[in-house]
């Protein structure tokens, strides 16, 4: 069924490119990862079109949802989940242009976006202009942006004056405050990632399977890096957790002074 919607929507008036990306084109697919489709189009497929589309092809449908992205997550008729984002290929270089090439970094995650394009699978591709946008990414990580994500991410760990996320869960935990305790620990294993990632000259691969992923993937990894991680996540929510994340930190401090990046 999933092959019939594809060749469908290769059709669609106004379609550029249609790509497949996420888990299913990773390294750590499972049984629960759906399909995620990307439509690149100058703007999204009319909302008539996308209801034929359900029709045709969904048991379940909901359509023109924005709660992140503009999209569609359907159920097709033989169970198969799908997710369709929409974006633009306007978009896309843009991305390339501000993070690959001018080394523009964020607070976590700097480079999922780069990691959505540079590994999707090309369904259809009108003139050739998402594999312009792929071959510029098909170079080696800049190590100018690895620094620049190291420089956003790093001192909001611990060392910055005032307001680091050690900090802020130092408060968390002085005000019983579990829900502060659990945003701000996500908020510091964020930018941890983001600075294991660049480290080892790879791209950030979203929210999923982290840990699997940095151990499939990087060469530079902490000491301990897998129990450590589950021991920080084990306590958020325990008066003992800076014990746990202060391990966490102290390691990628030898590891950043060990390779030279600090």
């Amino acid at each position: 069924m999933i092959h019939k919607l594809i060749s469908w929507l290769t059709t669609a008036e106004g379609l550029q490119a249609l790509v497949l990306s996420g888990s299913r084109t990773g390294l750590v697919l499972d049984n629960l990862s759906d399909y995620d489709l990307y439509v690149y189009s100058e703007k999204p497929l009319s909302l008539e079109i996308r209801h034929e589309m359900a029709s045709l092809f969904a048991s379940k449908a909901e359509i023109g949802n924005s709660f992140f992205d503009e999209g569609d997550e359907m159920f097709l008729k033989d169970g198969t989940a799908v997710d369709m984002m929409y974006r633009s290929l306007q978009w896309a270089e843009e991305q390339v242009e501000w993070v690959w090439k001018d080394h523009h970094a964020s607070v976590g995650y700097s480079t999922a976006f780069i990691h959505n394009l540079k590994t999707s699978t090309i369904l259809h591709d009108s003139d050739g202009r998402f594999a312009r946008i792929q071959k510029q990414l098909d170079t080696p990580f800049p190590k100018e942006l690895a620094k620049a994500i190291i420089a956003k991410n790093y001192p909001l760990l611990r060392s910055k004056l005032m307001a680091s996320y050690y900090e802020q869960i130092e408060h968390a935990l002085l005000r019983n405050d579990l829900v502060s305790q659990a945003h701000r620990t996500s908020a510091l294993l964020a930018s941890y990632f983001d600075i294991l990632f660049a480290i080892n000259g790879k791209t950030h691969p979203g929210e999923k399977q982290l840990v699997s992923w940095a151990m499939k993937t990087c060469s530079i990894l902490p000491e301990s890096f897998e129990a450590t991680i589950a021991r920080v996540v084990e306590h958020i929510g325990q008066k003992d957790l800076l014990l746990h994340i202060e391990p966490l930190l102290d390691e990628m401090d030898s590891v950043l002074e060990r390779e030279g990046w600090v």
